[in-house]
């Protein structure tokens, strides 16, 4: 068990001085790359971007991207601190010694689970807070008072606590109760979970945030809905949501499944695209659910998530994973809520190495509805919309290329308006 031990410890450490190194790595590319590009517009988008928009772009990449540098150093070093440096163990041994087995061997669990995300909110706030008044607010998307951060810090606490606790208390009893194919138990009933909250969500959660009213714009309701009757696709209604009352960011998108989907559009999108715009908007949504985009992530994240909950049904019975991670598993009492935190913890150190993977397959799907969106309504609304948004986003328009590779979701905006044709355009 020792040597077992030992050997999580290195590999443990390997891969976490390793992520930080490759992470630092991209970063500090992309500011390089950025900041050498930052005094003149790329020739594709001469006379579309003015020099100063390319400039905002510039900065506010470089700032995230630095900022996020501070990030990486801290959140390495608290993860430390949580595992070898032994803050877990020293927070189970409390909660083991303050007498709340009496109330049930879920409540020490449970009390653990919450103990330290409650510890870790309240380490990440300060990230957070600089983040949305100093970042966002110097480059001016942020729209959000104190007051209405702080009444979404305690709604989404709340929500949390209300949507949360049952499943996770659903999953340890399972743990605990079930035998040696909890994890497959486990794993039915995240699943089911998830899609339970993606249909409630449209309707009791998102409301608690935003206000969503119905699109009163008729010449656009008239336009989007002949496109989705041209695209086979339904929705339960158009709504706008109030975006603006948090941030100058604009978005587009589909929430919920089944009969309970909707079409939402922010108001700060309304008041920047055209109808045209809008519609090759929607299109480029809609071209997600003709490829079935949005079923194939869910049935990846499903299977990744069986694959997950079936290791951490082999290591929850390891001695040597507990001790491997600083942590004494507990003698007497249960250790689900102790294996199910530290496999949290561990899982994204390794993970991280093949998201690029997951990157890729997302810009290909991005591609795809790019062009079905062409084939939908006219190639020039999309180019349009994109740039406004790219600049409205301050979306760099020189990313790093190997960055891009490893991060990315969506292609670059050169790639993406390439595919579709030169942009052409005035500059704003």
């Amino acid at each position: 068990m020792a040597d077992y031990s030992l050997v999580l410890t290195l590999l443990f450490s390997a891969a976490l001085v390793l992520g930080l190194l490759t992470k630092f790595y991209l970063a500090s590319r992309q500011i390089r790359h950025v900041a050498r590009h930052r005094d003149q517009v790329p020739a594709a988008f001469a006379g579309i971007i003015s020099l100063a928009s390319h400039q905002k772009a510039a900065d506010y990449t470089i700032t995230k991207a630095r900022f996020g540098l501070l990030e990486l150093a801290f959140g390495a070093a608290v993860l430390v601190g949580w595992t070898l440096l032994g803050g877990i163990d020293a927070l189970n041994q409390a909660l083991g010694n303050s007498g709340l087995a009496a109330y049930g061997s879920l409540v020490p669990q449970l009390a653990l689970l919450a103990a330290f995300g409650l510890i870790s909110g309240l380490l990440d706030l300060p990230f957070t807070l600089y983040s949305t008044f100093r970042i966002e607010e110097r480059f001016g998307f942020n729209k959000m008072t104190f007051k209405l951060w702080l009444t979404d810090l305690v709604k989404a606490t709340l929500v949390g606590i209300l949507l949360g606790l049952p499943i996770v208390a659903l999953v340890l009893w399972l743990m605990g109760s079930t035998g040696n194919l909890w994890w497959l138990y486990a794993w039915l009933a995240i699943v089911g979970y998830q899609l339970f909250v993606m249909w409630i969500a449209p309707s009791f959660i998102m409301p608690i945030f935003n206000k969503f009213t119905p699109l009163q714009d008729e010449s656009l309701k008239e336009k989007i809905t002949d496109l989705m009757k041209r695209c086979g696709f339904s929705a339960k209604g158009l709504f706008v949501m109030d975006g603006s009352k948090r941030s100058a960011h604009s978005n587009a998108f589909f929430t919920g499944f089944g009969v309970s989907k909707r079409v939402v559009f922010f108001d700060t999108l309304l008041a920047k695209l055209s109808s045209s715009e809008m519609e090759a908007v929607l299109a480029h949504e809609l071209g997600h659910f003709k490829h079935r985009h949005i079923l194939k992530s869910m049935l990846y994240s499903f299977l990744l998530s069986l694959l997950s909950f079936a290791m951490l049904g082999w290591l929850a019975t390891q001695a040597w994973f507990y001790t491997g991670l600083g942590v004494r598993p507990n003698m007497t009492g249960s250790n689900d809520a102790l294996a199910l935190l530290l496999f949290l913890l561990v899982v994204p150190l390794f993970s991280f190495f093949i998201s690029p993977l997951f990157a890729q397959l997302s810009r290909k799907h991005e591609f795809e509805a790019d062009a079905y969106a062409i084939a939908q309504t006219d190639g020039k609304d999309l180019q349009s919309a994109l740039l406004k948004l790219y600049q409205d986003n301050a979306s760099t328009l020189t990313p790093d290329p190997v960055f891009v590779k490893f991060y990315y979701s969506h292609p670059p905006a050169s790639e993406r308006l390439a595919r579709m044709g030169a942009p052409t355009g005035t500059a704003t």
